[in-house]
């Protein structure tokens, strides 16, 4: 089993020359062309949920994950549209406590933007999108103390759960930070996997509460993409 789960985090016009984590905002058009590149490398686009008997060995196929960090309204937007057309699904990780709001956890380093309402989770939900955990308010967990860091995870399955009216099976750390009793937590909250920033593809035996995934950049191009999609590219990286 090699499957590449892909992290996007905005789907956007990226912003000027020097705009810190610039390189975190890919181009519509640029999206536009990988899912595309992908649907003729013969690979199915696949959300967590739907990936899930893939990463168990119950279903085998040329599949690929595909994950948004966040919760943005461009990805409703930009992305959305482009996954429909392909046929694929996705994921996206929403931090519960700022539905409406912005990537405040952002602020004073780069540009506010504006993350997906009710109403737009809502429709991702009813475009047969899937819906995940990314805690309360995008939290650096290995900077709380146990209890807050159990709450931050637990809650915020049942607080996107419970505005959302759809089951949250599936979890991702902010920033990537995690120490091994977060995992632990996160399995206790009942989440059936959990994503990193940690490179490389998904092989068997692979823990599925610290998943590795690869990040798709601005300025990734073509050639690039597809090694590390189809080849040990990002697996050599790790």
């Amino acid at each position: 089993m090699n499957i590449p789960i892909l992290m996007y985090h905005q789907v956007d016009a990226p912003p000027p020359r020097g705009t810190p984590l610039r390189g975190l905002i890919v181009a519509p058009s640029s999206f536009a062309w990988q899912m595309r590149m992908l649907k003729l490398l013969g690979y199915r686009g696949l959300s967590m949920r739907d990936l899930e008997p893939y990463l168990t060995g119950q279903k085998q196929g040329k599949v690929v994950g595909i994950t948004f960090d966040d919760g943005y309204q461009n990805n409703l937007h930009n992305a959305l549209p482009v996954l429909q057309k392909n046929g694929f699904t996705a994921t996206c990780y929403g931090v519960s406590r700022l539905i409406g709001g912005s990537n405040s956890w952002d602020q004073g380093k780069v540009a506010q933007k504006p993350l997906m309402t009710l109403d737009d989770w809502r429709a991702w939900r009813d475009a047969g999108m899937d819906i995940g955990s990314h805690t309360c308010t995008h939290a650096k967990l290995t900077e709380l103390p146990p209890p807050q860091a159990r709450d931050e995870i637990s809650r915020s399955k049942q607080e996107l759960e419970q505005a959302a009216g759809f089951e949250v099976r599936h979890f991702c750390y902010p920033y990537g930070w995690f120490s091994p009793e977060h995992r632990d937590m996160v399995q206790a909250a009942g989440y059936v996997t959990a994503t990193t920033t940690q490179r490389g593809r998904v092989h068997d035996g692979a823990d599925p509460y610290t998943l590795r995934r690869i990040m798709v950049a601005r300025a990734t191009n073509p050639v690039q993409f597809y090694l590390k999609v189809a080849t040990a590219y990002e697996d050599r990286r790790a």
